[in-house]
């Protein structure tokens, strides 16, 4: 297989797991954040700047790139990490929450989806083959399944009609699939927020033994509780030797809460979302950059972090970008924010190493969670 799980150790406090996912081109120690680089690019970072602040792996998006530049160009390249000059792992997504995400634009029926591009209008249509073709492609380490997203809410009645087109398509999938000594196809487990399809859903999807599994459908409006409430027993149904990923997650108490449960991989467009409109992350809770009280306050984002952004700027100073609608405020505002939750997964893998996950997710709340600054 194209890549390998291996377990290091079961935080005693938690629960919470500690791994090595073994790839084609590296080694990504778990649990792990992934910077999202939807069109082949972490927007506003440079791939050496990545390296600086140690990202292990980064995604990229099949629907965005099939449409622009288009992946049999990024073939001619040599594929994405030679097209993008990322020499280390890389996972793509199927473009399903894309394609479901265009609402009245597409049109779902069993062969595939038939939709209009946001960019220009044309038609298209993506079937599973047509999706692995594009993937095999692209030549990510992870590819994933083309799934259908359920909206949150949805009846029961639809959710199980989509959860059983997702397992046939994830069948049609990996039957097509051509690059499976150098690229993982991963399933992904749906159901919406009902634990009777959850469990049908896993149950279907480890039967075709992927050599991984996602956990989609969350994050899309529902409760952070009722997200908790639907891994505490969708986990336990996957495969304990294979990695399990928690798609389009990436707030910090999200990711500590994910931990514990047991997911490996998290992903999300936030940090570099939230710095582009002016919002840090930082070991006291959020700063909201634009605030007047930081006109003249020449002390670092975070006094805790030691990231190019926090070595060298001050408050005032990203201020006085953001307010001047600087290219320089987005580079800086998202180098920091990426570099905060890339260290915070840090912590969390030493806390589980040393079996006190739930302490530092204590210490963690208490210091983040309060009035934001």
């Amino acid at each position: 297989m194209a890549i390998k799980y291996e377990l290091i150790k079961t935080c005693k406090q938690s629960g919470a797991r500690l791994g090595r996912l073994h790839t084609p081109h590296g080694i990504i120690e778990t649990p792990i954040f992934m910077p999202v680089g939807t069109q082949a690019t972490v927007k506003a970072m440079t791939p050496e700047e990545l390296k600086e602040m140690e990202a292990q792996i980064i995604l990229s998006n099949t629907y965005h790139l099939y449409l622009r530049p288009g992946h049999e160009l990024v073939q001619k390249a040599g594929g994405l990490h030679s097209f993008m000059n990322w020499d280390r792992p890389i996972l793509t997504d199927s473009g399903g929450f894309q394609v479901f995400s265009l609402g009245d634009l597409r049109k779902i029926t069993e062969e595939g989806v038939t939709f209009q591009s946001h960019l220009d209008g044309s038609r298209h249509f993506l079937s599973p083959e047509r999706v692995m073709e594009i993937e095999n492609a692209l030549g990510a380490d992870i590819i994933m399944a083309f799934d259908e997203c359920a909206p949150y809410p949805s009846e029961h009645d639809y959710v199980k009609r989509s959860l059983e087109r997702t397992t046939r398509w994830a069948e049609r999938c990996k039957n097509a699939h051509q690059n499976t000594d150098r690229q993982a196809l991963f399933g992904i487990v749906q159901g919406g927020m009902y634990e009777d399809l959850r469990r049908q859903s896993a149950a279907e999807l480890v039967a075709l033994d992927f050599p991984g599994y996602a956990i989609g459908g969350l994050s899309v409006g529902e409760p952070k509780p009722m997200m908790y409430e639907v891994l505490d027993y969708t986990v336990p149904l996957l495969p304990a030797d294979k990695p399990r990923y928690l798609m389009g997650v990436g707030s910090p108490d999200a990711l500590i809460e994910g931990a514990i449960r047991g997911i490996d991989m998290f992903d999300c467009v936030l940090p570099t979302r939230t710095a582009r409109n002016g919002t840090a992350m930082t070991s006291q809770g959020k700063v909201v950059i634009k605030h007047a009280k930081y006109t003249e306050d020449f002390s670092p984002l975070d006094p805790d972090c030691d990231c190019y952004t926090c070595r060298n700027y001050t408050k005032a100073y990203l201020r006085h970008l953001y307010k001047a609608n600087e290219i320089l405020s987005s580079r800086l505002m998202s180098y920091h924010n990426l570099h905060f939750l890339i260290n915070l997964m840090k912590q969390v893998r030493e806390a589980i190493m040393e079996d006190r996950l739930l302490d530092f997710k204590a210490s963690f709340f208490e210091r983040y969670y309060g009035e934001d600054l």
